[in-house]
């Protein structure tokens, strides 16, 4: 199983922006071979633990294999995605990785 952890930290005020875009693309992701688990995570409200911050969401994938994984970033619809979000994003950390 293939993990995958995304930090997107938005442009200043665009993170709800990049949300609504993200939710709008979730249902073809799901329907992509081999999608274990995909969705969008912010920060809580409450507790004293560490915070990425007003701007960022962090993506939580699960993919069965790279050759999945390789194929979802080569789709339409994340061609089409990253289009809409090109001029919203300030910085984006993909992190791949796999079982221990």
């Amino acid at each position: 199983m293939i993990h995958v952890i995304a930090i997107i930290t938005a442009k200043p005020g665009k993170r709800d922006e990049i949300l609504k875009n993200f939710k709008a693309n979730v249902p073809a992701v799901h329907a992509e071979q081999g999608c274990i688990e995909y969705g969008a995570t912010i920060d809580t409200d409450g507790g004293s633990f560490a915070k990425f911050g007003a701007d960022t969401l962090v993506v939580i994938e699960k993919w069965e294999s790279m050759d999945h994984l390789k194929a979802h970033g080569a789709s339409e619809h994340m061609k089409a995605y990253a289009a809409k979000n090109k001029d919203l994003v300030a910085n984006r950390a993909v992190h791949v990785l796999q079982n221990a």
